[in-house]
């Protein structure tokens, strides 16, 4: 078996047969941390199991950081709930009091030359941190933080985007926005590769200027079989 948090104690103790494991409690660091115990404390009160059960399904309803933390405790400490318990309480507390308010999504605006994409990534990964976002306030902030001008006068046309619509929308805005920079770079690349003219002729006629040799006036060159005037050697 291999490393385990939990105590050997709450190992040896089976599940009862019909326990409904809480798996649709689910806590991910941004809600109150006591809310969630109580709750977790009501259900498992109604299953009717003891620390040991407790202190195993208390870990089926952590996710994101919470999940993380408890993953962080040390090997075999896990033994009994109220522990456990104390130690979560303790530490998403502490994390609850460092959850951004969303005004702070005002401030997360699209700098100068920064492509729409990763500025997107930035106000998601921000708006993760934000307990009790709306739709509404998310597409005020996304859209006044916004300096590609088309993709932000679009999102003027619906007064209320869930973040999934804007998401979908955005893609058509970041392929234009890419495909444009590729272009620009492209021109403003040195054409080394394009073919050189010819310039035998400017050379020919340069030549002759200087004294040289005349170019021929005529466009093709002359037959061998083409007809002479007869000289008066030939007549005699």
């Amino acid at each position: 078996m291999g490393a385990t948090l939990f105590h050997h104690s709450v190992l040896e103790v089976r599940l009862p047969k019909h326990f409904d494991k809480p798996t649709n409690m689910r806590y991910d660091g941004t809600q109150d941390p006591q809310e969630h115990l109580t709750a977790f404390e009501a259900r498992m009160n109604l299953e009717g199991v003891g620390d040991e059960v407790r202190s195993r399904a208390f870990p089926v309803t952590l996710a994101g950081p919470a999940i993380q933390w408890f993953n962080s405790l040390l090997q075999g400490s896990a033994a009994k709930f109220s522990d456990i318990s104390r130690a979560f309480f303790a530490q998403l507390t502490t994390r609850i009091a460092k959850v951004k308010h969303p005004i702070n999504l005002l401030g997360v605006t699209q700098r100068s030359r920064e492509p729409t994409r990763k500025y997107l990534d930035r106000f998601n990964d921000e708006s993760l941190e934000i307990d009790g976002l709306t739709d509404s306030v998310a597409s005020l902030c996304l859209t006044n933080g916004l300096l590609n001008e088309d993709f932000s006068k679009h999102l003027t046309t619906k007064p209320v985007w869930t973040m999934q619509e804007i998401q979908s929308v955005a893609r058509e805005y970041i392929n234009d926005e890419e495909v444009s920079q590729v272009v620009a770079a492209n021109k403003r690349q040195p054409a080394y590769n394009q073919p050189r003219q010819h310039s035998g002729g400017n050379r020919l006629k340069e030549h002759a200027r200087d004294g040289g040799p005349a170019e021929h006036s005529s466009r093709f060159p002359e037959s061998e079989n083409s007809p002479t005037t007869p000289t008066s050697s030939s007549l005699s």
